[in-house]
């Protein structure tokens, strides 16, 4: 009997490893420390290529370029490429009509008939450390998707630690996500950082130490901008991402990021380069000259990361892209021979309100058209829900006003000596309706999915344009520019992962900003944010180890 038993234990010890607990590398074992999600704004995605011999340090510009899996061939699947819903688009891993940000401000009739709102205003949460109007506030409840941060925290029971850093809100707030410890963008006016009630009463005593010490007077001094606004000033030049990059800095020092037992996860988003962007457009030395200032601040970020993150670069992901692209400036695009133009918005949406008051109200005036952000254009449901006008009815009479009204608009340029190498009357190329994009009546072309991906509740009843190509509303006179279509230059940005998993390498597989949550959930073993269409880069990635089981 005791020989029996003896050789049943001795069989156990021989069987016990196979049933034992097999350890693996997994998410919750907190590999990475860090991830950041960097997004350059207004980053066309030719620039890294096209300033490639401009970067002189090994960890700026070239910490992707060499040392991580860059995709050039990177493009936006929707066609409202403006700031707030590219930032919604890389932290959701979805588009417009997964998150529904579509613009960066719109008309909302239920709340005020009298102002436009921003993508996270919201008055129950006010700012906090402003020096502007209290009872303004702000928060991601537009945002009706997750975002790759707040998974991580999910996937973590609440241990990981979340932030949003921009000189902007809706990059700080939108990117980073609902379950965020923080979110923390400047006053326009003053430069001090500032966040608001969804995260906290009063601002942390590192952030007060931040906003009194003497970083704003350096930056202005060192900008040449001692007055004025401080984001439109100082944000256009290099001195205001280095203040940038210092707030992120202390972010990191304070709360103790890649520090913890999980990975924590912060969002950056640099907003100089959209600032001057707008001013300049992206063929001016300037841009350039930005550009290049910002190699050796990021450079010295990551020698900042090296050292203040447990286990150093070893334990730090990064993936870096743009909200948008942009496109040249229409002076630029004139002298080239393109058909490049610029109109006023406002002067077509004056002319489709006449057009329709004579035909709806010739009695009475009445507001028909709200305008609103371009490409959309939003109209008075309430005017036309007086006259009995349904939805679909009132968004078909303005769809087909709107190009002869733009036509009315520009007559000066109609009627002006044609000049292949000056301004050209502006067109608009495609109109869709709300009615149509909801129904699913669109072309079954790639520009249809643009236009499908564009979708969003917000706004009332809508329009949706495209201008031709290389037109714009704005564009500073013709020498700045701007952006919102479906055309690669406003959808083309880079894309590039750096971190342990990822191969090194020039990838020219299709890409898509979306894949940055899809790829990063898929490594750290989390779930896709909720609405995330993107797909994970394989052929970029190391073997990867199965995540920890606990069989018997």
């Amino acid at each position: 009997m005791k020989k029996s038993l003896a050789a049943a234990v001795s069989l156990l010890s021989i069987l016990a490893p196979a049933f034992a607990p097999i350890a693996r590398a997994s998410a919750y074992d907190g590999k990475p420390k860090l991830v950041i999600v960097l997004v350059f704004d207004q980053f066309r995605g030719d620039y890294l290529d096209r300033f490639r011999d401009d970067f002189k340090t090994p960890n700026g510009f070239n910490l992707f370029l060499k040392q991580g899996a860059y995709f050039p061939e990177c493009y936006y699947g929707y066609a409202n490429t403006m700031t707030a819903p590219g930032h919604s688009s890389i932290g959701t891993g979805a588009y417009t009509n997964g998150h529904n940000i579509a613009v960066n401000d719109w008309w909302d009739l239920n709340r005020s008939t009298t102002h436009m709102f921003s993508s996270v205003d919201d008055a129950d949460y006010p700012l906090v450390g402003a020096a502007g109007d209290a009872s303004s506030g702000a928060s991601p409840r537009n945002e009706l998707a997750s975002t790759l941060g707040d998974e991580v925290v999910l996937g973590t029971g609440g241990k990981a630690h979340l932030f949003g850093v921009s000189l902007k809100d809706r990059a700080a707030i939108l990117t980073s996500g609902h379950a965020s410890e923080g979110a923390y963008w400047i006053d326009h006016a003053n430069g001090r950082f500032v966040t608001s009630t969804y995260w906290r009463k009063k601002l942390p005593q590192w952030v007060v130490d931040f906003n009194g010490s003497p970083r704003i007077a350096d930056a202005r001094k060192q900008s040449g901008n001692t007055t004025g606004d401080f984001y439109e000033k100082v944000g256009a030049t290099p001195e205001g991402v280095q203040y940038e990059l210092d707030f992120a800095e202390a972010l990191i020092a304070n709360e103790k990021l890649g520090q913890h037992d999980t990975t924590d996860v912060l969002t950056l988003s640099i907003s100089s380069t959209d600032i001057l962007g707008h001013q300049v457009g992206p063929d001016d030395p300037r841009q350039r000259a930005l550009i290049d200032a910002i190699d050796p601040q990021l450079n010295d970020f990551v020698a900042f990361l090296q050292a203040h993150i447990q286990g150093g670069m070893q334990n730090v992901w990064i993936a870096v892209t743009g909200d948008h692209g942009v496109s040249p400036s229409p002076a630029m695009a004139w002298k080239e021979g393109m058909p490049a133009a610029t109109f006023s918005p406002g002067d077509m949406n004056k002319e489709i309100d006449k057009e329709l008051n004579a035909k709806l109200s010739p009695k009475e005036h009445q507001r028909f058209i709200l305008g609103g952000d371009l490409p959309y254009i939003q109209l008075d449901w309430q005017t036309f829900e007086k006259l009995k006008i349904s939805e679909a009815e009132a968004e078909q009479m303005v769809a087909d006003l709107a190009s002869s009204a733009l036509d009315k608009a520009q007559q000066d340029v109609l009627k002006a000596a044609p000049d292949s190498h000056g301004p050209r009357p502006a067109i608009l190329r495609h109109i869709y309706t709300k009615t149509q994009i909801a129904a699913g009546q669109v072309p079954n072309t790639e520009e249809g999915n643009l236009i499908q991906h564009s979708y969003t509740t917000n706004g009332g009843w809508w329009i949706m344009v495209t201008p031709g190509i290389f037109q714009m509303s704005g564009g500073h006179g013709g020498t700045g520019t701007n952006h919102y279509t479906p055309y690669s230059y406003d959808r083309h940005v880079p894309l590039a992962f750096y971190g342990s998993l990822f191969k090194p390498g020039t990838y020219l597989d299709p890409a898509q900003p979306v894949d940055i949550a899809a790829t990063f959930a898929a490594l750290l073993r989390v779930n896709m944010p909720s609405a995330a269409v993107g797909k994970v880069h394989t052929e970029a990635l190391k073997p990867v180890a199965e995540p920890t089981s606990s069989r018997r």
